[in-house]
């Protein structure tokens, strides 16, 4: 008995330890592809994405194949250890290229931009369950506080770019407001 309830102990640590590590990598990877999008878009680096003919290959693309991926070697290899950890980096690249664009999987169009605020919600809400999961602060390790730091830096990008794609949205959504309430019936 005492055996099932250790073997069941340290399944559940690898659990864990395997769910930070998909937490960790979809929010830095979302924060990742978002910045990128509002530097692209705001013209602050070149084009970076991929162009097939007059196709514009958006990144739910990569998501979807880096899950399929992932999906037939947990399935067919059963990878433990360091395999299994990689896997599970994987999973959270390709969950947060994927679900960045689900607006995409609804409506295919509309303004990239408007998602703005969802973003913000989704990030930190991401940290929050992230610190949720974390071990406490006495049994912190470097690998901890490393981490911390990573995820801070890139949170911090994320919203000075969000604050400046605010900037770039209020020059074209601010006339159009403007003018409706204008139209708008009194």
């Amino acid at each position: 008995m005492a055996n099932s309830t250790k073997n069941g102990t340290v399944s559940l640590r690898i659990s864990n330890h395997l769910a930070r590590l998909v937490l960790v990598t979809f929010i830095l990877t979302f924060i990742v592809a978002r910045v990128l999008v509002f530097l692209i878009m705001s013209r602050r680096i070149p084009d970076l994405y991929l162009h097939l003919g007059e196709t514009h290959v958006h990144h739910l693309n990569y998501g979807i194949f880096l899950l399929a991926g992932v999906g037939a070697y947990l399935l067919f290899w059963h990878p433990i250890g360091r395999n299994l950890e990689i896997a599970a980096i994987i999973y959270g690249s390709g969950m947060a290229l994927t679900f960045d664009e689900f607006g995409m999987w609804l409506h295919l169009g509309g303004s990239y931009w408007q998602r703005a605020s969802l973003d913000a919600i989704t990030v930190i809400s991401s940290v929050f369950g992230l610190i949720t999961f974390a071990p406490s602060l006495k049994r912190f390790r470097f690998q901890h506080w490393a981490g911390t730091a990573v995820i801070s830096i890139a949170v911090s990008v994320f919203f000075f770019m969000l604050i400046e794609s605010f900037k770039y949205v209020g020059k074209v959504v601010i006339p159009v407001l403007q003018e409706i309430e204008v139209e708008s019936p009194p």
